[in-house]
């Protein structure tokens, strides 16, 4: 990305499907923008379908995160009526469209992911080019983003070292700060009252860990089920942090293990930033 004009316009043709089983009425486009986090959604405004929407992912190319949003939400199951098997037709078109630009859209624990296509063929992630910014549009306070953005650094960093442990825990803890930073500055009951637990009595923020964030995100309906269940790896490999687990677990990290982490980190990005209004800078 950003992607080319024709592919934007090819990419469009395909959303629309006008004429075909799923095709997309003039006022169906501006709510799937907004579901998929364009925050405004632009208005459709009675032009041709597919040129208004090849317009609007042109004008937009820049925004890397809204054209990826806008890609996975649409070869999301939870899109249509039908599910799995509509969103899937869907994502073997739009793949078939994003081959040229060297993209693709991959499922990764059920959740559509968008990647790179490397050099064997297979999918690649990686940290999205323009985290930093998408860190600081979730988060209200700048030194808890800047020192997230400084983490994140630290983390490619160490991946691009060879560094595969520490990149883990590194991603692990950019997860769990971003969490924490949204949990306490969006969530109206933790503002007012603080952390509990489920019998409702307080609890520490020293005590707050990864796996609490995850299951308090998931229940303000911010993430997806499969989302949560996604991160959860993220949370197991966090815990690598202590070497007796690593000794006890005997596992051997590698790029492939960092890329591993990198997917689930851009469905949680998605998740929050369709479910979240950016913060105004």
């Amino acid at each position: 990305m950003p992607l080319d004009d024709r592919t934007a316009e090819r990419i469009a043709t395909v959303i629309v499907d006008m004429g075909g089983p799923y095709e997309r009425k003039s006022y169906e486009l501006e709510p799937l923008l907004a579901r998929a986090g364009w925050v405004p959604a632009p208005e459709y405004d009675g032009t041709p379908r597919v040129r208004w929407l090849a317009e609007q992912l042109i004008e937009h190319r820049d925004d890397h995160a809204r054209i990826e949003r806008l890609l996975c939400r649409v070869c999301d199951p939870i899109e249509y009526d039908d599910g799995a098997e509509v969103a899937e037709e869907f994502r073997t078109i739009l793949n078939e469209k994003l081959m040229a630009e060297r993209l693709i859209i991959s499922l990764v624990g059920g959740r559509p992911v968008l990647g790179e296509i490397g050099s064997d063929g297979s999918a690649q992630f990686t940290a999205p080019d323009d985290l930093d910014e998408r860190i600081s549009g979730l988060i209200v306070d700048t030194f808890a983003a800047d020192l997230l953005v400084r983490r994140l650094s630290e983390a490619r960093i160490c991946a691009s070292h060879g560094a595969h442990t520490m990149a883990v825990i590194g991603i692990g803890s950019l997860v769990e700060g971003l969490l924490y930073s949204v949990l306490v500055e969006r969530d109206p009951k933790i503002r007012e009252c603080g952390f509990t637990n489920e019998k409702g009595k307080e609890v520490s923020p020293h005590q707050v860990g990864l796996a609490m964030l995850i299951s308090l995100a998931h229940d303000n309906g911010w993430i997806q089920f499969d989302a949560r269940a996604f991160m959860d790896r993220v949370r197991e490999f966090r815990n690598f942090i202590h070497p007796r687990l690593e000794m006890e677990k005997q596992s051997r990290f590698d790029d492939d293990t960092v890329m591993m982490c990198w997917a689930p980190v851009r469905a949680l990005l998605n998740d929050l930033e369709e479910h979240l209004p950016p913060v105004p800078r």
